[in-house]
């Protein structure tokens, strides 16, 4: 089991379990279209994200694999909800996760996308002992990828016309970083 001591400190951030108190916020972004264009759903309602939010509630901690940790991300000056950061835990016995991120574009190209990922692939690695931790993303997500690649994750692979998203064939990028390679 893996419940994080909330909240995790960064210069900027404050990461933490989401609360119902973050609709307002979390709605501002997953509402967009722009922002859920490469994701697998589509701009949210305010009820739809309502019904996320307390699934996203329940998922502060692990407790078996395939268990998904979410994290809010926030300013720590004005405590503004900006991103949505996840932990999928893919497998226990090959020690393996997913990591994955949705910032508000009102806060792009400030790092702070990088500053909150660091953290999350710190807890896998230190704290969930992990031996892979992965990322995936539409190919044509450059900012996804570049982030990635800040990272350290290397891109294992192009997969082509690998699924159809949202009505077409697309491809999808997979970058991964071990867990020495992060040490």
């Amino acid at each position: 089991m893996l419940k994080p001591t909330y909240p995790i400190e960064t210069a900027r951030l404050l990461l933490r379990p989401y609360t119902m108190d973050d609709l307002d916020g979390l709605h501002d972004f997953h509402s967009r279209p722009d922002v859920v264009r490469y994701l697998y759903w589509d701009a949210r309602t305010r009820d739809e994200t309502k019904a996320a939010l307390q699934t996203k509630i329940g998922q502060a901690e692990f407790n078996e694999e395939n268990d998904t940790l979410c994290i809010a991300a926030e300013l720590r000056d004005t405590r503004a909800l900006v991103g949505d950061m996840y932990l999928f835990w893919r497998s226990k016995e090959h020690r393996q996760g997913e990591i994955g991120f949705v910032f508000h574009p009102d806060h792009h190209g400030r790092g702070l996308a990088t500053e909150a990922s660091k953290e999350i692939l710190r807890l896998g690695f230190e704290e969930l002992g992990l031996h892979r931790i992965y990322g995936r993303c539409d190919a044509r997500n450059n900012a996804s990828a570049k982030l990635m690649e800040r990272l350290g994750m290397r891109r294992e692979a192009h997969l082509v016309e690998n699924e159809i998203f949202k009505g077409e064939w697309s491809d999808e990028l997979v970058f991964a970083m071990l867990r020495r390679e992060w040490r």
